[in-house]
């Protein structure tokens, strides 16, 4: 498989101080033991890697010591854990491996940010940072592709995603089988591991009516009424699926206008496969009633794994007022803000709603469609 670097990679390397730990999160199957391994690779110093999900370095940690500690890791200046929410009492141990082992410094991933927080991340408030990792960008893919080669595999990016192992395999049956099989054998099983969650079908069904939402406001009552929960519960599931990295929620604008819809919401995922696996079609693009929201949930989630990967202090809403005007995308950073309409089809520029312009006249707008969108993920 070709090797990509990711671009958060040297971000993290800056932060491996003495004393200090970076957490890495992101789904399973999405890169981070081999980032972990590229970064020790270039380590100039000594490194020691383990596996979480290994009995044998839960055995060599157990013994929580400073004496055991520092014979374990004598002349070690960065200590890599894998998996780290698999051991137990996690977070004590790396805390006091800080305290106790001079100039240690320790790089840690977990397979949700739930997870490893819960499990690490008290004990290392202020002397922690954490980063997120995400199916690859497009950032991150141009070092493998010309332009031309990019163009031509934006309509297997729209059905297939951004997996790394999916990205890189050849052959769109393979790609399909690989997105089902990671969709049945760890995603649910990883949703279901938290509280205890017995009601795999619940939260498949979830998934799926989601899904077929995607793009679209969503009303909790209403999922709540097809699937025989309340609304808390829906709620409460969603909120989990955004914390496994499966999905994330869009928010509605709050800006100066009184007509501005405020409380709505819309559900995105993170990657197309694992969407189109979700509701099981992986049907080309000209066969599909779909390729609107295909075409918003990538660019949206583009922008927006592009931003976290590179530690951008950007905030992202869609716009819209209760007459119907309405944006796909407002991103604002430091004060200002800019505006983007998605166009597939043969429409390829939309105007900016009166309301938007009237109210926001300093704020940036662009269409993105298929000859520039280049310009917007990149």
């Amino acid at each position: 498989m070709d090797v990509i670097l990711r671009t958060v990679r040297e971000r993290i390397i800056q932060y491996l101080e003495p004393r200090k730990a970076v957490l890495i999160f992101g789904p399973r199957r999405v890169g981070k033991t081999v980032l972990m391994e590229q970064i020790l690779a270039s380590w100039k110093g000594k490194s020691f890697l383990l596996n979480g999900e290994d009995y044998d370095t839960h055995a060599l940690l157990e013994q929580r010591s400073a004496a055991n500690y520092r014979r374990i890791f004598e002349g070690v200046d960065l200590f890599a854990l894998d998996e780290a929410q698999n051991v137990p009492g996690i977070g004590a141990k790396l805390k006091l491996m800080l305290d106790e082992v001079p100039h240690i410094r320790i790089l840690a991933s977990g397979s949700s940010s739930f997870d490893l927080n819960q499990k690490a991340g008290e004990p290392l408030v202020g002397r922690s940072r954490r980063f997120p990792l995400l199916p690859f960008t497009q950032r991150e893919l141009s070092c493998r592709e010309t332009p031309l080669s990019t163009r031509q595999n934006l309509e297997e990016r729209l059905i297939y995603g951004a997996y790394p192992e999916a990205a890189l395999m050849e052959g769109v049956e393979r790609k399909a089988a690989y997105l089902q099989e990671m969709v049945n054998s760890y995603l649910l099983k990883d949703i279901l591991a938290f509280e205890g969650l017995r009601n795999s079908h619940k939260i498949r069904s979830l998934l799926r009516l989601t899904a077929f939402q995607m793009g679209s406001e969503v009303s909790y009552e209403e999922l709540g009424r097809q699937l025989g929960m309340s609304r808390n519960t829906v709620e409460k599931y969603l909120n989990l699926l955004s914390e496994v990295f499966v999905m994330y929620h869009l928010g509605a604008y709050a800006g100066n206008l009184r007509k501005e819809v405020t409380k709505a919401g819309k559900w995105y995922f993170w990657d197309n496969g694992v969407r189109n696996a979700l509701i099981g079609d992986f049907r080309p693009l000209a066969l599909r009633q779909d390729v609107g929201a295909l075409w918003e949930n990538y660019l949206v989630g583009e922008r927006m794994k592009d931003s976290l990967h590179r530690g951008l202090r950007r905030e992202y809403s869609f716009w819209r007022t209760y007459d119907g005007q309405e944006l796909d995308l407002i991103e604002s950073e430091e004060g200002s803000i800019a505006a983007f309409e998605f166009k597939w089809g043969e429409k390829k520029t939309a105007r900016v709603p009166t309301a938007f312009a009237s109210a926001y006249p300093n704020a940036a707008f662009m269409t993105v469609n298929r000859e520039n969108y280049l310009e917007f993920i990149l």
